[in-house]
C-alpha cells in the first residue's frame, strides 16, 4: 500500500487517467484510507473539470477589464518583489520543502486556478446554469475544507452567526439541536462567486464534510444536484438561495437540507 508521500507525484497524472492500471489501483486503494489526499484529488480534478469545461469561454473571451486592471495593480504594487524575497530568505530550505510538500502548495495552486480562471468569465455561466452553480460551490467546498485541514480553525456558534449579520445583513440563527442531525459545526467564511461574495458554512456529519452556502440576492429553483461526486441540494428562501454540498448518500443530503431549511425559518 503506498504512502502519502509516494503517491505525490502520481496525483496529476491519475486526475489526468494517464496512469498505468496497476499504479491506479494502489492509488485507489489508498484514497480509500487517507481523506487527506481523497481531498487533494477532488480538489485537482474539479480544477482539471473546470477548465475542460471553459477551453470554449478560454479561446474565444478576454478577462473583464476590472480583473486585468486588478491583477496589473497587483504587478505593480511598490515593494511587492523585494517583500517576497525578505520572506523567502527568512524561510530555511529544510522549512521550505516541508511547506512544499504539505497539503497547502496543491491546494492554494487549486485555489488560484478556480479564482483566475473561473472568476474571469464564470459569472456569465453561473446565472444561467444551477449545475455550473452547484460546480463552483463544490470546488469551494473541497478548497476551504482542504485548508481547514491545514489551518485547523474552529468557531462557535455565536462568532458564525455575528459573521453573517456583519458580512451579509444575515440576521440568523443556527440550529441549536444541530447535534440530532448528526451535525457538528466547523465554522464560517465568505467565499467568493461570479461577480460577488456568499455565505460558507461549515460542519462535519459524522466526521465528513458538509458545506452550506447562502447567495443573496439570488433566486433558484428548489433542486437537487449531482456534481464532482458531491451532492448540491438547492433552496430559495425569499431573495436568497441556499445550497448544502456533501458526499453523503442522496438520501441522507436530503435530510440534512431538510433539517437546516427548518432550523433556519
Amino acid at each position: 500500500m503506498p504512502n502519502c508521500s509516494s503517491i505525490d507525484r502520481l496525483v496529476t497524472p491519475f486526475v489526468d487517467g494517464e496512469l498505468a492500471e496497476a499504479d491506479a489501483r494502489a492509488i485507489e486503494q489508498h484514497l480509500g484510507l487517507c481523506s487527506p489526499c481523497r481531498t487533494r484529488v477532488l480538489a485537482e480534478r474539479a480544477v482539471r473539470n473546470l477548465l475542460h469545461e471553459r477551453q470554449p469561454a478560454l479561446r474565444d473571451d478576454c478577462a473583464p477589464g476590472a480583473l486585468r486592471s486588478r491583477c496589473a495593480k497587483l504587478a505593480q504594487a511598490p515593494g511587492a518583489s523585494s517583500r517576497a524575497g525578505e520572506r523567502r530568505a527568512e524561510v530555511s530550505p529544510r522549512t521550505t520543502m516541508s511547506l512544499w510538500r504539505s497539503r497547502l502548495a496543491p491546494l492554494a495552486a487549486a485555489a488560484s486556478l478556480i479564482l483566475l480562471v473561473g472568476g474571469a468569465f464564470i459569472y456569465q455561466f453561473t446565472v444561467s446554469s444551477t449545475r455550473v452553480m452547484a460546480a463552483e460551490l463544490t470546488a469551494d467546498h473541497v478548497k476551504c475544507f482542504a485548508m481547514n485541514a491545514v489551518l485547523r480553525t474552529h468557531q462557535p456558534a455565536e462568532v458564525v452567526e455575528s459573521s453573517m449579520a456583519s458580512g451579509f445583513g444575515w440576521d440568523m440563527r443556527l440550529p441549536a439541536n444541530e447535534a440530532r442531525a448528526g451535525l457538528e459545526l466547523v465554522g464560517s467564511r465568505p467565499c467568493l462567486y461570479g461577480e460577488g461574495k456568499v455565505a460558507h458554512i461549515m460542519y462535519r456529519h459524522n466526521g465528513e464534510p458538509v458545506s452550506l452556502f447562502m447567495l443573496p440576492r439570488t433566486q433558484r429553483a428548489e433542486q437537487l444536484v449531482k456534481v464532482f461526486g458531491h451532492e448540491a441540494a438547492i433552496w430559495c428562501v425569499g431573495d436568497r438561495t441556499f445550497v448544502l454540498v456533501s458526499r453523503a448518500p442522496h438520501d441522507e443530503v436530503t435530510r440534512m437540507a431538510g433539517f437546516i431549511q427548518a432550523a433556519l425559518q
